[in-house]
């Protein structure tokens, strides 16, 4: 069943959505190159506990796993979703994605990225972009009344003009009172079928592009999703909520926040 939130919910998914956003922001400014993927962590972890909030990852164990000991998942080049924080320092032309959620309040805040590391070649630029753009087109499909095959048809109408694989074996999901609700948004399907999206809804909408195959397999550590080819992925995220106007990105700061309205009033106005 999906959980539609009240206004009550909503208010306070604002609130742990704009911290974490906080958060992502934060990271983004640190990604350098002689920067670990633990430094990342542990300032991660930091921020989200001097906020009052819980690094939701940590002690993760869905049926059957190992429980998740980070409070990011931080996974570089090949790595697509799910990568261990380690102490060996980030390089120029690496790619770092980095997803992250915390619960505030008794609600979870889930994002992701993908950021270069330095200066990266033209085909990883275009790969990072294009799996924005397909995140945009997902949140586009977010009104009442349409389906979740919508969201996925339209991730997936984009990316296959570029040829990236497209991740089939995770997808975006409901998100709430817990980080993993119904229902499961797949980042390629077919339009009007699957659930019909009403308000109060909320999503965490996450395309994963490779460039190569869409083929994974999982490293020995039981957590960490590599590409079967051993090329590069990229990995955004927003958790956003169902509005009778629409959909609201829940992960933004506030400063994106007034970014993007002052954008809508612009093309109101004109």
């Amino acid at each position: 069943m999906i959980i539609a939130k009240s206004q009550k919910d909503l208010d306070k998914m604002r609130a742990v959505g704009e911290l974490i956003a906080d958060v992502r922001e934060a990271l983004r400014t640190m990604v350098q190159p002689g920067i670990s993927t633990m430094d990342l962590n542990r300032a991660a972890d930091k921020m989200i506990r001097d906020a009052g909030a819980i690094p939701t990852f940590i002690g993760y164990k869905p049926r059957g796993m190992v429980p998740f000991p980070f409070a990011i998942c931080a996974s570089v080049n090949e790595q697509i979703v799910h990568g261990f924080s380690t102490e060996k320092p980030l390089v120029v032309g690496d790619i770092v994605s980095l997803d992250m959620a915390c619960t505030l309040n008794g609600f979870v805040g889930d994002t992701a990225m993908t950021v270069p590391v330095g200066e990266i070649g033209d085909d990883l630029k275009q790969l990072i972009r294009v799996t924005e753009e397909c995140l945009a087109l997902g949140i586009e499909q977010c009104y009442v009344n349409k389906r979740v095959g919508d969201i996925g048809w339209a991730i997936q109408q984009h990316a296959e003009k570029f040829g990236y694989g497209i991740v089939r074996d995770y997808t975006g999901h409901g998100i709430g009172r817990s980080m993993h609700e119904s229902p499961q948004i797949p980042n390629h399907g077919r339009q009007g079928t699957k659930e019909k999206i009403r308000a109060g809804f909320c999503f965490a909408i996450e395309p994963m592009l490779n460039l190569g195959t869409h083929e994974t397999k999982t490293l020995a550590d039981k957590w960490t999703v590599v590409t079967l080819d051993g090329k590069p992925s990229a990995h955004a995220e927003h958790t956003l909520a169902v509005t009778h106007d629409g959909p609201e990105i829940l992960t933004l700061t506030r400063e994106q926040k007034r970014t993007l309205k002052a954008g809508k009033a612009e093309t109101v106005s004109a």
